[in-house]
């Protein structure tokens, strides 16, 4: 039978229930559990596939096609379990669910109401994502829910999993309650007022946690621990300090120093084995003892939110972590180079243009990758990043002039990239699209198979195949590939079926790559991703071959 810990927040949003959640899940799993986490998000929306990123951050893809929370992404590379479509659920899907049953009358003519119907349907949730992990339910589910206490969209969220835990009965289900403890500069101190009120707050509800996680700037002093102790009824080893770290990858340890791992096998009546947190200790050694520093220049536009591409920075720092490398990312808004010009990236070792949707700033891009294929720096398109890449080739070296992207230029004389009317999902279903589609529901979307061309740097990589992630609506046009490829430009993987490309690289450059899916979303600290590893390995390289030069001319000077 799975048991349960649910993970609730107070005060303020963005506190990081999703780190917390899943530092816990880490250290349940070192200690020979089975765990999967669940998000609960309160939000109408059926997925945030269709928010903005300064809306929402990342939004994060699953193996099989799911839109999800950013925090999946957290999840996923903190534990080995993979997480499905299941594992994330909003307010949207569970009203969405609840009406259809009522159109086909399964509630047998009663008056459909918040409770039972909606808070019994977030359960039946709830259990279908307990269960789909490990062939079978899970040791534990860690149950996140969005949100902060007291908000009026997540009470049938709280509402139901205090009805769960009495349902599931006494040792089976655990509360964590994440809380701020602010420091005001005026008064020189910790303020535990906040905390106080979000756990009474919390106890309205009926809901008693079994630990309080405290976020703060600093460790927080035993006295301010005994005082939120007194006041909120919890006792004071359930009491945890989590201040501000300079990685994430530090909290398991910090939490498990202080035992919350204990606290919640003691409420679920488990005894596992003890906790082995070795290799997250030699991530943070890795991480704090560099031997290189390379700087790499992100080029986006929603460089004022860097949680809109939040597993594309972490997957850069897995790739520090074997490489032995500190990658120190710049983001550099599209639309300043499309402006100023490219000195900004004269400075960089690697430059990279992220995924994205939308017209704004894509000339400033396209120019960022010229400059990176004219001056041999190191390049790795992402999705948009491949797809600009292609265009850029395609009007520059080509010589295919006005060539674009159908989604920024409908009339462009060269379509070099553009959507494509049918497409086959991963379930064998054809999909149509077109302009008018769903934002929504009209993009490939999981992870796919495709063979990758013998010889190439992709080969290198992947080896002979590649099994990545998408999400992504426009293709690169296969009528001008002939074109591109006579003019140099090498496609080293391409679906099996509508033969799209899914690589390319050009031979002879430093390190030039573009791909369609999204790499990023399958890198982990404890494994890298080989893609991302090569791509640091390179700008090393670029940024070793420019200090040799810069030596010789000193050298030079100096005689």
């Amino acid at each position: 039978m799975t048991k349960y810990v649910f993970v609730t927040g107070g005060v303020v949003s963005s506190l990081g229930k999703g780190i917390a959640a899943a530092s816990l899940a880490a250290i349940l799993e070192s200690r020979g559990l089975h765990v999967t986490l669940i998000k609960l998000d309160p939000y109408i929306n059926v997925d945030p596939g269709t928010m903005s990123p300064f809306q929402h951050g990342e939004v994060f893809v699953t193996e099989d096609g799911a839109e999800t929370d950013l925090d999946l992404g957290h999840y996923e590379r903190f534990i080995s379990s993979r997480m499905h479509k299941v594992n994330n659920f909003t307010t949207g899907q569970i009203y969405e669910s609840v009406l259809r049953k009522e159109r086909r009358g399964d509630y047998l003519g009663k008056t459909v109401q918040v409770i039972p119907h909606i808070t019994n349907e977030i359960q039946d949730f709830i259990a279908r994502g307990a269960k789909s992990a490990w062939n079978g339910a899970a040791d534990v589910a860690i149950v996140e829910i969005g949100g902060t206490v007291g908000d009026i969209e997540s009470l049938p969220f709280l509402e139901a999993v205090r009805q769960m835990s009495l349902r599931l009965g006494r040792n089976n289900a655990a509360f964590v309650h994440l809380t701020l403890v602010p420091f005001i500069a005026t008064a020189g101190e910790l303020k535990t007022k906040p905390t106080q009120h979000s756990v009474q707050k919390l106890r309205e509800i009926g809901i008693y946690p079994n630990a309080l996680l405290c976020r703060a700037d600093r460790p927080i002093p035993d006295d301010e621990r005994a005082k939120i102790s007194l006041f909120s009824n919890v006792p004071l080893d359930a009491v945890i300090s989590v201040w501000d770290s300079d990685s994430i990858y530090k909290i398991p340890s910090m939490l498990h120093k202080q035992g919350l791992d204990n606290l919640v096998c003691d409420a679920l009546a488990i005894t596992p084995p003890p906790a082995d947190l070795t290799m997250w200790d030699r991530l943070v050694e890795a991480i704090e003892h560099p031997r290189h520093t390379v700087r790499i220049g992100m080029v986006g536009k929603y460089v004022d939110l860097t949680e809109s591409y939040k597993s594309l920075t972490e997957a850069l720092v897995h790739a520090g972590i074997h490489t032995h490398s500190r990658v120190v990312i710049e983001y550099l808004d599209s639309e300043v180079i499309e402006a100023q010009g490219v000195d900004c990236l004269k400075s960089l070792d690697a430059i990279l243009v992220p995924g994205g949707f939308g017209k704004r700033g894509i000339e400033g891009k396209i120019a960022a990758i010229r400059y990176a294929r004219e001056n041999n720096v190191p390049y790795l398109g992402i999705c948009l990043g491949m797809q600009l890449a292609v265009i850029e080739f395609a009007r520059d070296v080509a010589m295919l002039g006005g060539a674009n992207s159908t989604e920024f230029d409908p009339a462009a004389p060269h379509p070099v990239v553009a959507l494509i009317t049918e497409w086959q999902d991963r379930e064998g279903q054809i999909e149509k699209r077109d302009q008018s589609s769903d934002l929504g529901g009209t993009m490939r979307k999981g992870a796919q198979r495709c063979p990758v061309k013998p010889g190439t740097r992709a080969a290198e990589i992947y080896g002979v195949e590649v099994y990545e992630r998408h999400r992504h609506r426009y293709e690169v046009n296969n009528v001008y590939l002939s074109r591109l490829e006579q003019a140099g430009l090498v496609i080293s993987a391409r679906t099996p079926t509508e033969h799209l490309p899914e690589i390319m690289e050009l031979p002879g450059h430093a390190w030039f790559m573009g791909v369609q899916f999204h790499p990023e979303f399958t890198s982990t600290p404890r494994d890298g991703h080989p893609l991302f590893t090569s791509y640091v390995q390179a700008a090393i390289a670029h940024q070793q071959q420019h200090a040799a030069v810069h030596e010789v001319k000193l050298a030079a000077s100096a005689v």
